[in-house]
């Protein structure tokens, strides 16, 4: 499957939105409607080996005069429905003002002489049914296979006509008196199906030859006889089997299931109300389509809704559902944090693949390959695997193949069962009502709701040598997890970690922690966990780090922080970091009770600190322009000045800020903390008000050979606190070795998957606060060199994380840079350790608060982030490591289409007064290119273009819109040729097309 991304040039996508849009068979060619009634014509057009959706024409209806000479209202004009026929070279428009205008495709003019007004379809009708009421907008207009010069028209009123256009008159009408919403005409063309407003549908027969029809040959409400909601769409389709079937939309019980998303399928006796949880967009049948087939025979059913598509087998039993190779919905339940994983051990992608394979088995009886086709997929086998971990509002935690452009599934990880929430009393209830009428059925796996908000998770790590993951959720419970390949029953360890450590004066204000089950529980193949670690207070967990090596997880709340041994599951340490006045920590993000009168003093405070402050600098502003102006005029000559870059000053922030206390990072590291002879294990802390703590810990050290330390406690010391002078929150932390390069992950060194860090050099420390990066060098933790991104550019730090570039010339060569997202959506790269600013990017909007909170950097310098609740964008900041979508899409044109298609792009070139203009991300020699793997087809500003690739990293984020811009004239004129050119060009166009040949979509 290909996707394809494209706007009109000028379009307010917020304003504007598609209501319809058909393909033109074998022509390469799509047609939309949007809700302004114009109408555009794309083309998927070859140009430099890639396939762009390219908008040709567009064509807006115009007002008709009326009688009296004044133009029509624009209403009686809107568009309502679109029908292509006559192969697709001629559109029926369908308007509110009941009449029926015929499109020439090719050029989107309109054809005279053919327009289909209301007078003449009632000349068909009798006099009393022509004195009612007006026929109303024209609801649905159907074309048949065996006759391509007939249509059938259905009006709000409820009147159908089978309109001939050859003759230009009526073969049959049917006088119906129920607000009609949808049409659906038999293979055989003697039926004709019409469905209603008051949730009834009607089955008209073509043959009785008595024109017109009063009374339908079937009429009912499938779900009558109390008031029921419109049926929305209706289908027909009949089988060589015997019987037909109906599928239909909406008609349910008004009162009882008004608000259900439902499709019915109904076959003989056979009914199935299928239930989903968004809203239908559309649903068409896979079914013959070839002429001289008798019957329909669909296979099967598509269902495209708002969140997800779903499609069912309709030729086996029990109609079960086909799983999706890809577009699987990401946000079943909101996304609440991602992290990656890269160069995934084959042996680990195995298991964890395996794991999901044992949760969802595919059906036995079902043998209906995926029935959708498109592109071909022509990218390479990825060399290295990569694992996007996605944490989810219910408590579940999904693992996605994010080797390759597209995310696959692979395993889904559910918290929810060792805790006690009300979903047990929500199961039984539906239980009970499955033998209910209507018959639902649920389907599909979006599901947006949450039994227990507290499931949420928050963070999660995972360590690929041991497969071991740590889970934290938003009531302060911290699960250890490990992967197995067979199912089990076990109790799980539960310890509890209290971070206020009985500091009096602090009342817990939020929701209460989660009830652990207990007992022995069953947990399936997959990630079952060993010990719960249950944070208190119950508050939302912000931070967490695994060290498998040292059986090690440290994890902090707005609270304090902790430190846990998992392997001996008892504590080490637990410190408190929440200032005396800090009040607000105490309520939790649950919590309705919010101090108004603590809001208010310290809104008091900084405006009179402001003022207090504004008129000191006031008071000194003029003695110290004096000074400056007698420093200036004593300078021999200007080229001996120094010019300084120019600083922003940046106001100290408050101790007593609220949620102070906040731990934002944690961080595990072998270096010298104590001296600079001796390293050892170390754990590092920063927080919200910029404090910055380093513990040093007594490890005991494993066996030679073996994996598993022994069963002896381990301690932490306090080595170093650190306080930034401006108290800006720590966003990041990490240690350099003697060459200045991140120190390894655990078990990397040990074996020999990662170069050994230098022990020997001095290390250092880069501390990332929101407003500059400083580097520190250890054990002194003396400042060495800093870089003020605040006071620079006037903007502050949301995303850290240090990432290899490696060089395109050079396989052998990389640098190790630090990458930076800042609140204006923005992305710096600096270098380490000098921290030397290399490249700047615009990435996201800085408006998309929820894409710049949700972006996450992975070590081989890429990057993801939600630019809607369902969709992550790619981007990358290197010019090696790219992953693009390399596909081809293979077009059947007819004989003649290729002279057709080059005489109209003469005119589609010209239309509306302006040139053609390929909207195609181009490559500029050399340039950095950061381009979005969203598929967008309009190129960003060279300064600004990023290219996508493949993602490296275990960087997480967390989460609580099309970012492309107009593209003019201006941007493109480097690429615009001459006439000379454009002849060249098509002569190219018709050689290569005469070819047949693919195209390719890069």
């Amino acid at each position: 499957m290909m996707k394809f991304r494209f706007r009109r040039q000028g379009a307010d996508p917020q304003r504007e939105k598609l209501k319809q849009e058909l393909f033109a068979f074998n022509k390469g060619r799509l047609l939309t409607l949007l809700d302004d009634s114009s109408l555009h014509l794309w083309e998927i057009v070859h140009h430099n080996g890639c396939a762009h959706l390219e908008e040709a024409l567009s064509f807006q209806l115009p007002s008709r005069p009326g009688f009296d000479g004044a133009s029509v209202p624009p209403s009686l004009t809107r568009v309502t429905v679109v029908l292509l026929v006559a192969a697709s070279d001629i559109a029926a428009l369908g308007t509110e003002g009941s009449s029926v205008f015929f499109l020439d495709v090719t050029t989107l003019t309109l054809l005279e002489g053919q327009t289909l007004a209301p007078g003449e379809v009632l000349r068909s009708v009798p006099d009393d049914y022509r004195c009612g009421k007006a026929l109303g907008p024209v609801e649905s207009l159907q074309g048949h296979l065996w006759h391509p010069t007939k249509i059938l028209i259905g009006y709000s009123r409820g009147l159908l006509v089978i309109w001939n256009q050859a003759s230009q008159c009526a073969d049959h009408v049917f006088l119906g008196n129920q607000q009609l919403e949808s049409l659906c005409w038999g293979r055989d063309s003697s039926t004709v199906v019409s469905s209603h407003s008051d949730g009834s549908y009607a089955v008209w027969s073509v043959d009785t030859g008595s024109s017109p029809m009063l009374q339908p040959t079937v009429a009912t409400t499938p779900y009558g006889p109390f008031p029921c909601k419109a049926i929305n769409k209706i289908l027909w389709r009949n089988c060589e089997s015997g019987g037909h079937f109906i599928i239909f939309s909406g008609g349910m019980p008004r009162a009882s299931y008004g608000d259900r998303h439902c499709v019915s399928v109904l076959r003989a006796e056979t009914l199935v109300t299928l239930d989903f949880t968004s809203r239908i967009i559309d649903f068409f049948t896979v079914h013959s389509i070839r002429p001289e087939d008798e019957f329909d025979d669909p296979q099967a059913l598509a269902v495209l809704l708002e969140e997800e598509l779903v499609v069912l087998d309709l030729q086996t039993p029990g109609w079960p559902a086909v799983p999706a190779p890809y577009l699987a919905p990401l946000h079943s339940s909101a996304i609440t944090c991602s992290a990656h994983v890269a160069n995934v051990p084959a042996k680990l992608w195995a298991r964890i693949v395996s794991a999901g394979e044992q949760q969802s088995p595919q059906p036995v009886s079902s043998a209906l390959s995926w029935p959708i086709t498109g592109g071909r997929n022509l990218a390479q086998e990825p060399l290295q695997r990569g694992l996007l971990l996605t944490g989810h509002e219910d408590g579940t935690v999904r693992f996605w193949d994010a080797s390759g452009v597209a995310l696959r599934p692979l395993y889904k990880l559910s918290t929810a069962g060792l805790f006690q929430t009300d979903c047990e009393h929500a199961d039984s209830l539906a239980q009970a009502a499955e033998d209910d009428w209507p018959p639902f059925r649920k389907v599909g796996c979006f599901d947006p709701y949450s039994d227990d908000p507290r499931l949420g998770v928050q963070k999660v790590a995972l360590c690929k040598y041991t497969a071991q993951m740590v889970v934290a959720g938003t009531a302060g419970q911290v699960l250890v997890l490990e992967l197995s390949d067979v199912p089990a029953e076990q109790a799980v360890s539960v310890a509890i970690v209290d971070l206020l450590q009985d500091r009096e004066g602090f009342t817990w204000k939020g929701h209460e922690r989660l009830s652990p089950r207990t007992g022995l529980l069953p947990w399936p193949a997959g990630f079952q966990p060993r010990v719960l670690v249950q944070c208190l207070p119950p508050a939302a967990v912000t931070a967490v780090t695994l060290h498998t090596e040292w059986s090690l997880v440290a994890f902090g709340t707005s609270h304090g922080f902790g430190l846990f041994d998992y392997q001996r599951k008892s504590p080490v340490l637990a410190r408190c970091t929440l200032h005396p006045n800090d009040s607000l920590a105490m309520e939790g993000p649950l919590s309705r009770v919010k101090s108004l009168k603590k809001s208010l003093r310290q809104s008091f405070r900084r405006i009179r600190k402001s003022r207090v402050s504004g008129k000191k600098r006031a008071a000194n502003a003029i003695s110290k322009l004096q000074e400056a102006n007698a420093q200036l005029a004593e300078q021999a000559c200007p080229h001996d000045v120094e010019m300084m870059p120019v600083q922003r000053r940046i106001e100290p922030r408050s101790a007593d800020d609220s949620l102070s206390g906040v731990v934002r990072c944690l961080y595990f590291a072998d270096t010298f903390l104590r001296d600079g002879a001796h390293h050892g294990p170390t754990m590092w802390a920063g927080t919200n008000s910029g404090s910055v703590f380093a513990y040093a810990l007594e490890v005991p050290a494993a066996a030679v050979g073996g994996e598993k330390r022994p069963e002896q406690a381990v301690e932490a010391v306090l080595g170093k606190e650190v306080q930034l002078m401006h108290r800006a929150p720590v966003v990041a932390i990490a240690v350099l070795d003697g060459r200045g390069r991140p120190l390894p992950e655990p078990y990397e060194a040990s074996r020999d998957l990662a170069q050994a860090p230098d022990m020997q050099g001095g290390h250092a420390v880069l501390i990332a606060s929101e407003e500059q990066f400083k580097v520190f060098t250890l054990p002194k933790v003396s400042a060495k060199t800093k870089f003020k991104l605040t006071a620079h550019e006037g903007c502050r730090v949301r995303k850290v994380a240090l990432a290899t570039f490696a060089s395109v010339a050079c396989e052998d060569y990389a640098e190790t840079c630090l990458a930076c997202l800042t609140n204006l959506g923005d992305v710096h790269v600096f270098s380490v350790p000098g921290l030397r600013p290399q490249v700047h990017y615009s990435c996201i909007r800085k408006e998309d608060i929820s894409g710049i909170a949700s972006c996450i950097f992975t070590r081989h310098g890429q990057g993801f982030y939600l630019i809607s609740p369902s969709e992550f964008e790619r981007f990358s900041l290197s010019a090696r490591n790219i992953t693009e979508p390399l596909c081809s899409l293979d077009i059947n044109w007819p004989h003649d289409a290729t002279q057709a298609r080059l005489r109209e792009s003469t005119k589609l070139s010209q239309a509306n007064g302006t040139p053609s203009i390929l909207l195609a991300p181009q490559s500029l020699g050399g340039s950095p290119d950061l381009a979005h793997s969203k598929g967008s087809d309009i190129p960003e500003p060279p300064e600004a273009a990023l290219s996508p690739m493949s993602i490296d990293s275990a960087t997480s984020a967390d989460t609580t819109l099309d970012t492309t811009g107009d593209v003019t004239v201006e941007d493109v004129k480097d690429f615009l040729g001459s006439s000379e050119e454009s002849e060249k060009n098509l002569r190219n166009l018709a050689e290569d097309e005469a070819r047949a040949c693919a195209i390719l979509i890069k």
